[in-house]
């Protein structure tokens, strides 16, 4: 699907944590009850039963970074590779992981119920779900990709459809609110083919791809790499080659922990940038890291990696802030987000300056 190019990322001491926080909740305790010296004596009496339960929490809370991910992308290849863990410890920042999700509700429904701190999505849920009220902001970015083939519209091999415009009158599967739903509008627009002439039929990927190999929808619109596995494994074929519009990645971030947790957040974003920058330069290592994490085949590997193109991830700058505005503000013309999205306050707080 898509992308954090708007600043690159990727994926992916052993020092006395534990003595230093330690140290750091007995000054603590003497500072915050300086306006009584008898308190302060007391809190540094009792620093080192008290300073071990601190420590505890606070390094549970400060020192662990959370990755959702998707099937597909960059962050279960950082994963895999294994350098994002490697680079972290050496901040005392611990990874952990969560997924695969099927496609970016469930990834952001993670996020919203404080089970995963970062994930990668379109920009079209991002902002609905932040539209929707979910406690998310934006991290870091992936710049749209006019050659990209990652998203398309698919129809059965033996389909009579050749054309978005053979599509009036018929069943579409797209993803409610999604980069599926998105590119659909962005298509009928660009043909001037009205949004009620073509019905819309809401269905998760799992759901979608055995409705168009069984007839249930005429079309399918879809992202990688569920696109190559119905091109290569079920011979269906698209009907769109480039987007009209095409769309940014977004890494996302639960707004809690770009808060309370800005350190590790950027430096997780940072080091899947860099994730994204070596698997660029290395694009068969990025095919094969797909066939062990997805199942696939090397030939559905290889054209998924084609396919998407470069990860590359950025964080946002003020150019990028007002192109995701200005899809913000078409969503909400075309009633897909319920409110507007003030996109320059949904960037994460990580006082962040734009590498380009």
């Amino acid at each position: 699907m898509n992308y954090l190019k708007e600043h690159r990322f990727q994926y992916k001491q052993k020092c006395s944590a534990s003595t230093i926080f330690a140290i750091a909740a007995s000054f603590l305790g003497l500072i915050v009850s300086g306006c009584s010296q008898d308190t302060a004596i007391n809190a540094a009496v009792n620093s080192d039963s008290s300073s071990k339960t601190l420590t505890t929490k606070t390094t549970k809370k400060n020192n662990v970074i959370r990755l959702g991910y998707q099937k597909g992308g960059i962050i279960p290849i950082a994963r895999q590779r294994g350098e994002l863990e490697r680079q972290l410890v050496t901040q005392n920042i611990k990874v952990e992981w969560s997924g695969p999700f099927d496609r970016c509700a469930t990834l952001l429904s993670s996020l919203n119920g404080n089970r995963a701190d970062i994930g990668g999505c379109g920009d079209i849920p991002s902002i609905s779900g932040i539209a929707a009220g979910q406690p998310l902001c934006i991290g870091s970015v992936q710049r749209p990709n006019p050659d990209s083939l990652s998203n398309a519209i698919l129809v059965r091999g033996d389909s009579p459809i050749r054309k978005p415009t053979d599509l009036v009158g018929k069943k579409v599967a797209v993803n409610q609110g999604g980069a599926g739903e998105y590119l659909l509008l962005k298509v009928l627009e660009k043909e001037n083919i009205l949004s009620s002439k073509v019905q819309r039929v809401y269905l998760s990927p799992n759901d979608a791809a055995p409705a168009l190999y069984q007839g249930s929808v005429d079309a399918w619109v879809v992202w990688e790499p569920y696109i190559s596995i119905a091109e290569l494994e079920h011979k269906a074929r698209r009907i769109t080659t480039t987007h009209p519009a095409p769309t940014y990645g977004i890494m996302v971030v639960r707004g809690d922990a770009a808060k309370e947790n800005p350190v590790a957040v950027k430096a997780a974003l940072t080091a899947l940038s860099e994730d994204g920058e070596w698997l660029n330069q290395h694009t068969n290592a990025a095919s094969d890291f797909l066939v062990k994490e997805l199942k696939l085949s090397d030939a559905v590997a290889k054209q998924v990696t084609k396919n998407r193109g470069p990860e590359s991830y950025v964080f946002p700058n003020a150019e990028d802030i007002a192109k995701l505005q200005k899809t913000a503000d078409w969503l909400l013309e075309q009633k897909i987000i319920p409110q507007q999205v003030d996109i320059r306050t949904a960037v994460c707080p990580l006082e962040t300056t734009a590498a380009r």
